[in-house]
C-alpha cells in the first residue's frame, strides 16, 4: 500500500505546490516546460526506454495527441486550481474517468452494467454539486469553465493512454517517453511564443517550481505504475485507492489549510464523488446490486 499512498501524495501535491505558487510572480508556461524536461530526464533512467523499436507503425497519432493535450490541459488545470481550488479541482480531475466509461459505450459498444451505470448518474450530479456556487450579483462566473476543461481533458487523456497501453508491440514506459518528448515539444512552443510575443524572460523561480513539479509528477507516475504491479491481480485495488485517496486528501488540505469556501451542496458533491468512485469499483470487481444489497443486510 505504501507505492499507492506516495502516489496519491505526490498528486494531491501538485496541486498544492500550483496553489502556493499563485501567490508569487510564476510563469506557469515556463513551469510547465520545466516540469517536461525533468519528467523526461527522470523517465529515462527509471524506465530505460528501447527507442529502436519506435518506428513509423509507432502509434504516433496517440502520441502526438498526447503530446498536445499534456501541456494544454496542465494550463487549465493551473488556472482551475487559482480560480476554484484543489478541493473541485482535484474532484474533477478524478471524474474524469468517466469519459472512458461513456467512450467504452458509445464508441466500443460495450456494455455497461447497472451499479456503473448509477455510479455514473451520481458522478454527473457530484460534478454539478461540486462546482455550484451561489452568486451575490446578477452576473455568472465563468471559471468553472477551466475546472470543465480539466474534467474533459483528462478523461480524453485517459482514453489515449488506454490505447497506448493496448499497443502491446512497444512498452508502456517506452511510449511514455514518447509522449514526454511531444509534450515538452509543446511546451517549448509555448515558451517561445512568450518570447517573441510577451517578451518573457526566464525566471530562476520558474525553474525551481517546474523541477520540483516534475519531480512530482513523474513520482506520481511511477509510484502508480508500481502499485499496479503490486497489486496486479486485483488492479481495482489500485484503482479505488487512488481517486478516493485523492478525493479525501485533497479536500482535507483544501478546506482545512487553504480554507477554500465551500457550501451545504458542494459538500454533499463531495460525497456523492466518493459515492461514484465506490460503485464503479464495485461494478469492476463484477459486483451487482443484488450483491450489494446482501452485503448491507448484513451490517444491519
Amino acid at each position: 500500500m505504501i507505492y499507492i499512498f506516495l502516489s496519491i501524495l505526490c498528486s494531491v501535491s501538485v496541486g498544492v505546490l500550483l496553489k502556493i505558487a499563485k501567490k508569487y510572480t510564476i510563469d506557469i508556461v515556463q513551469v510547465i516546460t520545466c516540469n517536461y524536461v525533468i519528467a523526461l530526464l527522470l523517465s529515462y533512467i527509471s524506465f530505460r526506454p528501447d527507442l529502436s523499436v519506435v518506428t513509423s507503425e509507432a502509434p504516433w497519432a496517440w502520441y502526438i495527441a498526447l503530446g498536445i493535450l499534456l501541456p494544454s490541459v496542465f494550463l487549465f488545470l493551473a488556472a482551475s486550481i487559482r480560480h476554484m481550488g484543489i478541493v473541485k479541482t482535484d474532484i474533477a480531475q478524478r471524474l474524469s474517468l468517466f469519459i472512458p466509461i461513456l467512450a467504452s459505450y458509445f464508441i466500443f459498444h460495450e456494455t455497461i452494467a447497472e451499479l456503473k451505470l448509477t455510479g455514473l448518474a451520481i458522478g454527473f450530479l457530484a460534478v454539478f454539486f461540486t462546482l455550484y456556487k451561489s452568486t451575490t450579483t446578477g452576473t455568472t462566473s465563468q471559471k468553472w469553465l477551466y475546472t470543465a476543461v480539466v474534467l474533459l481533458g483528462f478523461g480524453t487523456i485517459d482514453i489515449l493512454f488506454k490505447q497506448i497501453a493496448a499497443y502491446t508491440p512497444i512498452a508502456y514506459t517506452t511510449s511514455l517517453f514518447v509522449v514526454f518528448v511531444c509534450a515538452l515539444v509543446m511546451a517549448l512552443l509555448f515558451t517561445l511564443y512568450e518570447f517573441v510575443a510577451q517578451k518573457s524572460t526566464f525566471n530562476k523561480k520558474n525553474i525551481a517550481v517546474g523541477v520540483l513539479l516534475g519531480a512530482l509528477n513523474f513520482g506520481n507516475i511511477l509510484f502508480y505504475l508500481k502499485a499496479h504491479k503490486a497489486f496486479s491481480s486485483n488492479p481495482s485495488t489500485v484503482f479505488a485507492s487512488m481517486n478516493l485517496g485523492v478525493v479525501v486528501l485533497g479536500s482535507l488540505i483544501g478546506i482545512f489549510a487553504f480554507h477554500e469556501k465551500m457550501n451545504r451542496i458542494n459538500y454533499a458533491g463531495i460525497l456523492m464523488a466518493i459515492a461514484a468512485i465506490i460503485l464503479i469499483t464495485l461494478s469492476q470487481l463484477n459486483y451487482s446490486y443484488a450483491d450489494l444489497t446482501a452485503y448491507i443486510a448484513t451490517l444491519f
